[in-house]
């Protein structure tokens, strides 16, 4: 394990895969690999420990609320709200998380583990740490380093189903400029989006209320200070605390196993359906539209913000020099971070026990 943290920091390094996620995940690995010392609390299992009470802002689902507060001040839903019919890439995009569950339960996983398997898919690791640490925190370690893999090998993994799945003529598609969003659309929304948010999955309170919530702060214009805060140093401590204490957790004995593999090899499958999901239900979509959808839009359903809506963007340059996406690709890419977590509040109400 000790080498598979080493590897984590090479590839932030030398690579640049999500260096903020996987430099302290890598480390915490390391640090947590050491071999213990008799009648010494060190790890992060052992009570009383230092990293113990690290780790417990992972168990009880502390972190990832903190992390969601920080992504709403940091987010702009003007082009979402712009053209409100892009937010349904996003909720396309889920069929991964739901299609993952299924298949998990046909390989023997329970109910919990299943469900904590599929979001995945959603790309997002605070969703699914926070969901894995409520369903099924035995299979927390797995599940989060899976989940931060795939969203640091968004630019290897996507690219390839974008160009399976689209022709020359969709990709190159121009998208008319998103209109002026007004001040009041944008402190009204996130007031009205949680009420929406909390009827339809009551268990994604949690985290959509701190998004929305950090999104008023950015919006409101009166809470300047808070917003930057939360933006800035709030969502960087929580990131470093987050990413070390995953990755202490993640113990050769608990983690080296057939089942950490089989998770590795769902969350790889349920994050590619994701992406299909996407871009298939832009082609439906455009069955019906005058004004067309470049389908390679819907590959940034999935909630890996900003990598995926920056792939989108790349992949549209390469085939069109003046076809500028990225813009309207952050429409589905943060409408993609409500549905996975209206997805984990959906799955935490139907199988959690309270």
């Amino acid at each position: 394990m000790i080498a598979v943290g080493i590897v984590f920091i090479y590839l932030a390094v030398t690579k640049d895969y999500e260096p903020l996620l996987l430099v302290p995940i890598g480390f915490g690995v390391i640090v947590g690999n050491i071999p213990p010392i008799q009648g010494m609390p060190l790890s992060v299992y052992a009570e009383g420990s230092v990293f113990y009470y690290l780790y417990l802002g992972v168990m009880k689902g502390i972190y990832p609320p903190l992390i969601f507060l920080g992504i709403g001040a940091m987010t702009d839903f003007s082009t979402m709200l712009s053209n409100p019919k892009l937010i349904l890439l996003g909720a396309a995009a889920q069929i991964g998380v739901f299609l993952t569950f299924i298949g998990s339960l046909y390989l023997g996983f329970s109910p919990e583990q299943a469900g904590a398997i599929g979001i995945i898919g959603g790309a997002d690791g605070p969703t699914a740490i926070f969901l894995s640490s409520m369903l099924a925190p035995e299979l927390l370690g797995p599940i989060a380093i899976a989940a931060y893999s795939y969203m640091a090998l968004v630019p290897v993994i996507q690219p390839p189903i974008m160009y399976l799945l689209t022709s020359k003529k969709e990709r190159v598609i121009h998208m008319k400029p998103p209109r002026q969003v007004s001040k009041k659309e944008k402190i009204i929304f996130p007031i009205v989006a949680f009420l929406i948010c909390a009827l339809i999955a009551p268990g994604s309170m949690t985290l959509l209320g701190m998004l929305f919530f950090g999104n008023l702060l950015k919006e409101s214009m009166v809470t300047e200070r808070l917003a930057n805060t939360a933006r800035n140093s709030l969502i960087d401590i929580v990131t470093i605390l987050l990413g070390f204490s995953v990755g202490a957790s993640t113990q050769a004995q608990t983690f080296l196993t057939s089942q950490s593999i089989l998770i590795f090899v769902l969350g790889a499958g349920s994050f590619v359906i994701a992406t299909m999901g996407g871009i298939l239900f832009a082609k439906f979509m455009n069955l019906f539209l005058k004004e067309k959808i470049n389908p390679l839009l819907g590959a940034a359903g999935v909630s890996a913000v900003p990598d995926s809506a920056r792939v989108v963007h790349a992949v549209g340059l390469k085939e069109d020099p003046s076809n500028f996406l990225l813009m309207h690709a952050m429409a589905p890419n943060v409408a993609g971070v409500i549905g996975s977590a209206i997805a984990a509040g959906v799955l935490w109400s139907a199988l959690g026990t309270f």
